[in-house]
């Protein structure tokens, strides 16, 4: 069998704008911290709007919309993430803009878009605001997930009524939760039991989550209205990142749940999904890619804007920050050159993954067990390296600005914190592990969705 192959190969470039001058002062913050435009421009990464310059007109115009939602919440994302408030305005902006049926087909009432464009915007709106970004990821992957568990009839029902009511979805259907029981009863079902964290519970108007099924064991994606009687949601804690995201526990005390709601197995065993249900996994990791690859171009963005008008934290003092013309310093150059490397690598490698994975889309049902495992691998394979990318970009980046990157003002936290908060939930080596076993001994990797 052949193996697949990336047929795209997005276009890089840098391009340099002209440096900002003046010493640096009292107003340096509002200086630098203009609003920035989250379109093609000058950034040091292959970005999300290379990735579809190719796509056709609809597409590019999803991606218009998604520039310009991130460019609103990049305006006051500092203060935004310092309040830590329940984000019900953003979901606002994003349920007016029309992202939220993005993914749903146009004769459904969506907007028709494929995993490419939507790929696109979540890594373009978490490079503005990592905790939307996120929790918009989040919402895709869910409320796609009929497509992959559902019946046919069940999933224009659900298809056709998230976009009318243009729903958030939140949840969570990974494994390693404490097993919420579905229990069957004369005219449906009770959901009952507790789970610890769930994305999206304080905003969402849908949960999918795991059950298993009282009497059979077996696990089962649910879907569930958080406005029932007996659903009590819970805020976050205390984490210190993905404050706006939403997160937090949910109760389920002996809540109705309609037989049509409940939407098909998740069970790990061979045979009982499909290949093409196995793909909810792969296009999981690549959502979380994707996530650390804007919350990476974000903060370099930043970053580089920043040094542009203070100078460097090891270069000599100056009357004016770059006298002779752009940045020389020679350890920020090689700095901002290495995490560039870092994040392009990351970046190409995420682009053939979602290639991949819409190519097996694409396939439907004739997928088989072998290409199945081919994209997963490579959707594993790019989460790490976006994951190690994130962390070291976030981390280093921050030195080339030395000291003044701890003001909370400036915020350049909250880039370290939202992705460092992600990646403790997904750990690097599970995926590493699945990865070397694939290549080293052919195994196919389990199936497993993230938290």
């Amino acid at each position: 069998m052949t193996k697949p192959t990336c047929h795209h190969t997005p276009h890089l470039h840098v391009a340099f704008a002209s440096p900002c001058e003046g010493r640096p002062d009292d107003h340096i913050t509002q200086l630098w911290r203009q609003p920035q435009s989250y379109d093609a421009g000058p950034r040091v990464t292959v970005t999300a709007d290379e990735a579809t310059e190719a796509a056709p007109g609809p597409q590019a115009d999803w991606v218009h919309i998604a520039r310009e939602v991130a460019d609103d919440l990049a305006t006051d994302a500092v203060e935004r993430e310092q309040a830590g408030k329940t984000p019900l305005d953003e979901v606002t902006r994003l349920r007016e803009s029309g992202l939220l049926s993005l993914l749903v087909p146009a004769e459904y009432g969506g907007g028709g878009a494929d995993w490419r464009t939507a790929c696109t915007i979540v890594r373009t709106v978490a490079a503005a605001d990592g905790a939307i970004g996120h929790l918009l990821g989040s919402h895709y992957f869910l409320s796609f997930s009929a497509r992959f568990f559902a019946g046919p009839g069940q999933v224009a029902r659900i298809q056709r009524e998230s976009a009318a009511g243009q729903w958030c979805w939140g949840g969570g259907i990974a494994a390693h939760e404490p097993p919420l029981m579905l229990i069957p009863t004369a005219d449906g079902h009770l959901l009952d039991g507790y789970q610890r964290f769930a994305t999206g519970v304080g905003i969402a108007d849908r949960l999918l989550v795991r059950a298993f099924r009282s009497g059979t064991g077996e696990p089962l994606a649910v879907l569930v209205d958080p406005a029932r009687p007996g659903v009590v949601t819970g805020s976050g804690g205390d984490t210190f990142g993905q404050r706006l995201a939403a997160g937090g526990s949910v109760e389920f005390d002996s809540v109705p749940v309609a037989a049509d709601d409940v939407l098909g197995s998740l069970s790990p065993d061979e045979g009982v999904l499909s290949p093409f249900a196995c793909l909810a996994a792969p296009t999981a990791r690549l959502v979380s890619a994707q996530f650390c690859l804007g919350v990476a171009e974000g903060l370099l963005d930043e970053v580089r804007e920043y040094g542009r008008v203070v100078k460097s934290p090891w270069q000599p003092f100056s009357a004016q920050p770059w006298p002779d013309g752009p940045p020389q310093d020679p350890h920020a150059l090689v700095a901002y050159g290495e995490l560039a490397v870092a994040a392009r690598a990351a970046s190409a490698l995420a682009g053939q993954a979602v290639d991949a994975l819409q190519r097996g889309l694409g396939r439907g049902e004739a997928l088989d067990d072998e290409e199945c495992a081919e994209i997963t691998v490579l959707a594993g394979a790019a989460e790490a390296a976006a994951s190690r990318a994130v962390q070291e970009i976030t981390t280093r980046a921050l030195d080339a600005i030395g000291a003044p990157a701890a003001s909370s003002r400036l915020g350049f936290d909250r880039f370290w914190r939202n992705a460092r908060t992600h990646t403790l939930r997904e750990p690097l080596t599970h995926r590493l592990r699945e990865v070397g076993d694939y290549y080293l001994n052919g195994t196919h990797p389990p199936f497993t969705l993230p938290a």
